[in-house]
């Protein structure tokens, strides 16, 4: 194998190779067959129309689970592959027939059919490898499990749940990938000669107007902003100065008044949230609430857990309420950052562990709850596990039909725990508009188009300021998993309330100008994930104030 340890490059054959078409065609009155094809492949899957709710098993790492909407025309639903879960409307075709689209890797079109393959040696016989894609829109693949069987090498991409498989020849690598047992594509791989050539590609679709695409959105032009200042952002963006941007929108007063997106990024593509996206477990909570499926915020943890993990005797542990665990106050030994130990339940150490739950609960108390806050994933992920164990309905279907579909969004991605439910520690993928719609929904204190989906009490109880998170540079203020941040522009206080995602994945709520704005990023190693609020603070904020 140490002959091969270098990187290979190859070239898909078409542009569209990940891009399904997914297809339930009724047979009998109890009988229908589920299928994903492309060019090179369909999977046809038997399925009984019985129940209500479509639960198809397709094969290892892949499964689709739906329900028709009222008047039968649409299936909403999840095609669960590896760590996602992909949200696709199957749309009626004809009397027998629904169609949908899947984009595995996000895009409807790779802008470069790039691919690059790179094989390590990690300790001793340990060897590892990592595909990579010429256009980096995707944010990339989670591979593990790789062996090596004479000639024959094999790994896994637990993130989108592809499989890889390739045939080791003397200057070359035949590299298959597959979708559970079937094959979707062949790539020929040689030795890379020169510097991989990776990026997101310019497009013809970046405008600064934004365009009406049927979403909800009004469109406006409003003539108190200061467009010189955002044509200095969008300079400092295109000469790199603001590095890694990829798109910046602004609404005011419920109408979306900028758009712009670059280096390839544009109104379709979903964006990795990363932890933007506990805002949303938030309000998953508060719907909970809403719907007296939970009698309030000040119920104990412990309430809702299966009984294998009630066995603590720890009398701390059992104080934990949803509302410790909503502003990082749970005690729990459980920090992401910022402390010069070592914490016990950390993201980066629970997401390893077979069962996140028991582990989690193991972490020591620090602190008796609600005293002091420390911003810790462990602390949102139990709240899926109170959420998950009240509805009825498995807890993806819930979140699309109190949620999206409420707000109209359907182009997302859920991330999932590693274990089947939805991840509520971070890390949905929402388009930006989409993003924008749900801080206008905070913004329009629950309401979307005149449509209650959040209580006007829960919005506000979110906004208050509860804690000082100890474990921030800043020290912000924190409310139900959204954050504070106070700016002054020309002598005058601005208060921010905001869903923040590590690299740079802001939506900022602005009540004093009743505006909504959304900016995403791709900083993660390079210090700069704050860089979105330098951009409201020199640009966007003072525009507003012209």
């Amino acid at each position: 194998m140490e002959d091969y340890t270098k990187a290979w490059e190859g070239q898909f054959n078409t542009s569209k190779v990940l891009n399904f078409t997914v297809e339930i065609e009724t047979i009998t009155s109890e009988k229908s067959i589920f299928r994903i094809s492309n060019d090179h492949i369909i999977i046809n899957q038997p399925f009984s129309t019985e129940k209500k709710v479509i639960d198809i098993f397709i094969g290892e790492n892949l499964s689709f689970i739906g329900e028709f909407n009222s008047d039968k025309t649409t299936i909403n639903g999840f095609i669960k592959s590896g760590y996602f879960f992909y949200h696709i409307n199957i749309i009626k075709k004809n009397t027998n027939t629904y169609t949908g689209n899947w984009n595995a890797f996000i895009v409807d079109e790779l802008k470069s059919k790039a691919f690059y393959l790179s094989i390590e040696n990690g300790a001793k016989e340990n060897y590892e490898a990592y595909p990579i894609f010429g256009d980096n829109r995707f944010t990339g693949t989670w591979c593990a499990n790789f062996k090596k069987n004479e000639t024959i090498i094999s790994f896994t991409d637990f993130k989108t749940g592809f499989n890889f498989k390739g045939q080791l020849g003397e200057s070359k690598i035949a590299l298959d990938i597959y979708l559970t047992d079937k094959l979707v594509t062949q790539i020929e791989l040689t030795p890379s000669k020169e510097e991989w050539k990776i990026g997101a590609f310019k497009t013809n679709t970046i405008t600064k107007t934004p365009k009406s695409l049927n979403d909800g959105w009004k469109i406006a032009t409003s003539k108190n902003i200061n467009t010189n200042l955002l044509r200095e952002m969008e300079d400092a963006i295109n000469t790199n100065s603001l590095e890694n941007t990829h798109s910046v929108l602004i609404a005011q007063k419920g109408k979306l008044i900028y758009e712009n997106y670059f280096s390839g990024y544009t109104s379709t593509i979903p964006h990795d949230m990363r932890s933007a996206s506990k805002s949303i477990s938030s309000a998953m909570v508060g719907i909970a609430i809403d719907q007296n499926m939970i009698v309030d915020e000040n119920e104990k943890l412990f309430n809702f857990l299966p009984e294998k993990y009630k066995t603590t005797t720890d009398t701390l542990k059992k104080q934990i309420s949803i509302h410790s665990l909503l502003t990082m106050s749970s005690g729990l030994d459980a920090i992401d950052f910022g402390i010069e130990s070592d914490s016990y339940a950390t993201e980066d150490n629970y997401q390893q562990q077979q069962d996140i739950t028991k582990y989690i609960l193991e972490a020591p108390m620090l602190y008796k709850p609600n005293l002091h806050a420390n911003y810790g994933s462990a602390n949102p992920y139990l709240l899926g596990v109170i959420v998950d164990s009240v509805v009825s309905e498995p807890l993806e279907l819930f979140m699309d039909r109190t949620l999206f579909q409420k707000l109209n969004i359907s182009n997302y991605i859920i991330q999932s725990d590693g274990h089947g439910a939805p991840y509520f520690g971070g890390g949905m993928y929402l388009t930006p508009r989409d993003m924008l719609k749900f801080g206008q929904l905070y913004l329009s204190e629950g309401k979307w188009k005149n449509e209650r989906i959040v209580s006007k009490k829960w919005v506000k109880k979110s906004f208050n300021n509860y804690h000082v998170l100890e474990n921030t540079q800043d020290k912000n203020g924190y409310g139900y998993l959204w954050w504070h941040k106070t700016y002054t522009i020309n002598g005058q206080i601005i208060n921010s309330i905001e869903a923040r995602g590590a690299g740079g994945q802001y939506i900022f709520v602005i009540p004093k100008f009743k505006s909504v704005v959304v900016i995403t990023s791709s900083n993660f190693k390079n210090g700069k994930f704050q860089q979105p609020e330098k951009i409201l603070e020199d640009y966007i904020l003072p525009s507003l104030l012209n």
